[in-house]
């Protein structure tokens, strides 16, 4: 079994209510920032890493990605009838991603600086790690309204409480899902396992980072990317 991450999970199922009517006719990932759909962003960042497999989950208009995306080396999982949470998503893509680690990302985020999953892999140690979360200080989170998700101690652990943000990017295997009975299920559950067994890892992100999860994170993310470089 290899143990560097060779596959890319993006989460892309989410209805996007909080878009309101942007999302009426085109799921979340088709909303563009910068003259480009959410989802392009995302697949730019995973070039560098250049996974042999990359996976989409799909959900609520699934459609128009499956057409956005025609042609592409990606493979697309519908998950209906029902949105399967992350880690029910991850759990139901583990055949399509093959053994091993994988990068998983959300979506919904904008990234101003070094290559978040770059960034992951040079810090990937698998004989220490279950899985190595990316974070962003507050101060360079914008959208996130928050105190924070998890502490870092200075040995790289992972606990919970305020400080810094999830930044929905991460290097994990995907078969510690398989040891959650429920189908429909959060990541937290198998970050809270590994936390237990002190295996849940994370570093700082050196840029900056934007939530995308309504139409005033459009507009941040926008004037994030028109800033001077950090």
């Amino acid at each position: 079994m290899r143990n560097d991450p060779d596959a890319l999970m993006i989460f892309a199922a989410g209805f996007g209510t909080r878009m309101g009517a942007l999302t009426k006719t085109r799921p979340k990932p088709m909303i563009e920032v910068a003259g480009k759909p959410l989802i392009d962003h995302a697949l730019d960042l995973a070039r560098p890493v250049s996974p042999s497999r990359t996976v989409i989950n799909t959900h609520y208009l699934s459609h128009v990605l499956e057409s956005h995306l025609s042609g592409r080396a990606v493979t697309l999982i519908d998950e209906s009838p029902d949105i399967l949470d992350t880690g029910g998503g991850l759990k139901n893509a583990q055949g399509a991603l093959g053994t091993g680690p994988a990068f998983t990302l959300n979506s919904d985020a904008i990234w101003k600086g070094p290559n978040p999953l770059e960034q992951l892999a040079a810090a990937w140690r698998p004989e220490d790690m279950g899985a190595l979360l990316l974070l962003v200080p507050k101060e360079r989170a914008r959208g996130h309204k928050g105190e924070g998700d998890f502490v870092l101690a200075e040995n790289g652990r992972l606990t919970r409480g305020p400080g810094l943000v999830y930044s929905g990017a991460q290097i994990i295997d995907p078969a510690l899902t398989a040891a959650m009975p429920e189908r429909v299920f959060s990541l937290n559950l198998v970050w809270n396992a590994l936390m237990d067994e002190g295996r849940l890892y994370g570093i700082a992100y050196d840029g900056e980072w934007c939530d995308v999860g309504s139409p005033e994170g459009i507009t941040r993310a926008e004037d994030m990317l028109a800033d001077d470089p950090v």
